[in-house]
């Protein structure tokens, strides 16, 4: 009977977004990853191609649990207002919950090397950035918004505000205050309401 491995994937891609998140992209190598889990380096090989394969799925899996609650966020009401409130109070929340996450996702795909992904990876993160757009034209059509210009203030509203909010303060190096997730859903609404 086969001895189950010491160290799983989630282990060795939770230190990456340690790594990640303290040194950027270029801190997570295959090497540190396995000091910092404090695993043997064939244990990373034995799950990761390579070091491509190893920021793909650290970035994958990152960008795919903040967008499950993202998206049930976004359909957790019939007001089409109150489900993109509670998708822009989502973002701010997710990321006070999950600091180093947040910080991780602070960079883009191409950061984390997405020129050398794999096939899978690279549809993984077309798909994942397909619902996206799909949500955000779904909002605006059951809004009444139409067009360019209310496709780009939904996506104001709910992505890149509460975004620039937490972005501010990751990157100062401070805590997201108290009051973000009030002022990323009045921000948002007021956006919406005006659409």
């Amino acid at each position: 009977m086969a001895r189950p491995p010491r160290f799983d994937m989630s282990q060795l891609l939770d230190a990456a977004v340690r790594l990640a998140a303290e040194h950027g992209p270029s801190g997570v190598t295959m090497s540190a990853v396995a000091a910092a889990a404090g695993a043997p380096s064939g244990s990373l090989y034995h799950r990761f191609a390579g070091r491509p394969a190893l920021l793909a799925e650290v970035w994958l899996r990152t960008v795919e649990d903040f967008q499950d609650g993202y998206f049930k966020a976004l359909e957790s009401a019939d007001d089409p207002r109150a489900g993109g409130r509670a998708a822009s109070r989502h973002v701010v929340a997710w990321s006070r919950e999950h600091p180093r996450e947040a910080a991780l996702l602070l960079y883009g795909a191409h950061e984390f090397g997405r020129d050398d992904w794999s096939e899978d990876h690279l549809r993984r993160a077309d798909e994942g950035n397909m619902k996206v757009r799909a949500a955000v034209a779904a909002l605006a059509g059951a809004l009444g918004v139409h067009g360019r210009l209310g496709l780009e203030r939904v996506s104001l509203a709910i992505i890149d505000l509460p975004l620039s909010l937490v972005r501010r303060h990751l990157r100062g190096g401070e805590p997201l205050p108290a009051h973000a997730e009030e002022l990323a859903e009045e921000c948002t609404d007021a956006l919406l309401a005006a659409g």
